[in-house]
């Protein structure tokens, strides 16, 4: 296992132990996740009872893989924890997340959480979130108007105009699990995240953003020098 996957393996392992008899567990998507859904995957094998909510359709067959019970939001509508990654956070638990293409089904199950707890390696901590590209998750049907629309609000937050359409890996567009696709906005640096997500969610044909603000209530992040925690774990 490479350092960065052990990273990843650490932070997932801390926030294994929050986990408990009975609890509907939010199970987020991406690298880091992959991770916490083995580990728990072992846990339910060992006799663990709980019950999970998946993110994306990829975790849904991972934890399908590791023998975990899974309910839909529709059955299980509120959730003692999600654990999940993120792409950027920082001291305020602000996060960018998406880079994975599952941020709208993130964003809600993390919403429906009573706790949600980000796992992810140190790298990921910044003082300012935007480094990584801001994911813009859009309706296809009008895709160039909503595109000058997220460029108009770009330029009124004197942002850069560096909108790009995510691509698979065969050349195609990406397409998320909800039927959308993606703007990934190359931003650099946000000064004013609340203004910003305020901004995009009022564009017609946004259908959410990778901003998630005011939803992470504790982060473990794994570092060379050992475990870190964010606000409440």
């Amino acid at each position: 296992m490479t350092d960065p996957e052990r990273l990843k393996r650490e932070a997932a392992a801390r926030a294994l132990a929050l986990v408990s008899d009975g609890m509907a567990v939010g199970l987020g998507t991406g690298s880091t996740a992959k991770h916490f859904v083995a580990l728990l995957g072992e846990r339910v094998r060992a006799g663990l009872r709980i019950v999970g909510v998946p993110t994306s359709e990829e975790t849904r067959m991972q934890a399908e893989g590791e023998g975990i019970p899974l309910a839909t939001l529709d059955e299980q509508p509120v959730l003692d924890l999600t654990v999940d990654g993120a792409d950027e956070l920082d001291d305020r638990l602000r996060l960018i997340k998406g880079g994975g293409g599952a941020l709208l089904r993130e964003k809600i199950v993390a919403a429906a959480s009573r706790r949600m707890i980000v796992i992810a390696d140190g790298s990921k901590r910044v003082a300012c979130l935007g480094r990584f590209p801001l994911p813009v998750e859009v309706n296809p049907f009008g895709l160039e108007a909503t595109r000058r629309a997220v460029s108009a609000v770009l330029a009124r937050r004197n942002c850069p105009d560096d909108l790009r359409l995510r691509s698979a890996a065969n050349g195609t567009p990406f397409v998320t699990d909800g039927g959308h696709l993606i703007l990934d906005a190359h931003l650099s640096r946000i000064d004013d995240p609340e203004a910003l997500a305020a901004d995009l969610v009022a564009v017609p044909g946004v259908v959410e953003h990778g901003l998630f603000l005011g939803l992470a209530t504790g982060a473990i992040l794994a570092t060379s020098e050992g475990l870190v925690e964010l606000g409440q774990v």
